[in-house]
């Protein structure tokens, strides 16, 4: 005669369904809920402020703008245009310089430092000649590009390109010299071609410094395609703000800006979209950790 046993059931702890999880989740949304409180007091704090000082009087409208005087100002903007044509127009005119500017910066800024962190001969050569230009102030290149190809959009795409390139250059060349060299060791005894340690090394490893640098770099390829276009253009988001500099509009000025802040923080976060999706293999450091 056989017996068969059977074993008490062990109930298995859901990780999901934990009381540490869940205190973990309401920490977590407990702390976003608090950063977009902060946010928002903050900036109901400052327009509030601005509004009121400028009502009563404290500060000269005249000179600084009221809130409700840009937003009125912004809505006429999209409804009406500009004296340029639409409103619409003159941002994408800006929107395609400096995303052109940035792509050509980026690329170039990464190919010069990933191949000038692993020459020192080339870094020893290109070294003084890079730095000679990056001290030449921008606004001088601006001038010399609209000098050399009229007022178009090639010398607004080359001054964004200019500035996006030096940041990006800087942090990808100090990123191949921060890689390993333990692991380059390893994978030179492996016998990996010189190409294939550049792909499979050097660039992943370096990665993060220049992602790290493109959060900047957009915002630097803006004020490039907007330094071009105050000194010389048809069109876009600098001569608007060019035009109601002229015209004492201080409402216009503020307006542009905070469409150009819109743009910007747009961009910011699809590059940061861009970075978890290329870094996804790296575990978050305590400080990335923290952060907001």
């Amino acid at each position: 005669m056989s017996t068969t046993s059977t074993a008490p059931a062990v109930p298995v702890a859901d990780g999901n369904k934990s009381p540490a999880a869940t205190a973990a989740r309401r920490a977590a949304r407990r702390r976003v809920a608090l950063v977009w409180a902060g946010r928002a007091g903050l900036a109901i704090f400052v327009i509030g402020g601005w509004q009121a000082f400028t009502t009563w009087g404290v500060v000269d409208p005249f000179f600084f703008g009221q809130p409700s005087g840009i937003w009125q100002r912004l809505v006429d903007l999209f409804r009406h245009g500009t004296q340029f044509g639409s409103f619409y127009a003159n941002i994408w005119t800006t929107i395609q310089e400096a995303l052109a500017g940035f792509v050509v910066g980026a690329l170039t800024g990464v190919v010069f430092g990933v191949a000038l962190g692993q020459s020192r001969y080339l870094s020893d050569v290109l070294g003084p000649y890079i730095k000679m230009v990056n001290a030449i102030p921008r606004i001088v290149l601006g001038s010399i590009f609209i000098v050399a190809f009229g007022i178009g959009v090639t010398p607004k795409i080359l001054l964004a390109a200019v500035l996006v390139f030096f940041i990006v250059f800087f942090n990808a060349f100090q990123g191949v010299r921060e890689v390993d060299r333990n692991v380059l060791a390893n994978v030179r005894v492996l016998g990996a071609s010189r190409m294939q340690i550049t792909r499979h090394v050097i660039v992943p490893s370096a990665l993060t410094w220049i992602i790290a640098s493109l959060h900047s770099a957009f915002g630097f390829a803006i004020v490039g395609a907007l330094v071009g276009e105050v000194l010389g253009a048809q069109s876009g988001l600098g001569l608007v703000i060019k035009t109601a500099q002229n015209n004492f509009d201080p409402n216009g000025v503020f307006a542009t800006m905070l469409v150009i802040a819109v743009i910007v923080l747009g961009a910011e976060w699809l590059i940061g979209k861009l970075e978890r999706r290329l870094l996804a293999w790296r575990p978050p450091a305590p400080s990335e950790a923290n952060s907001l």
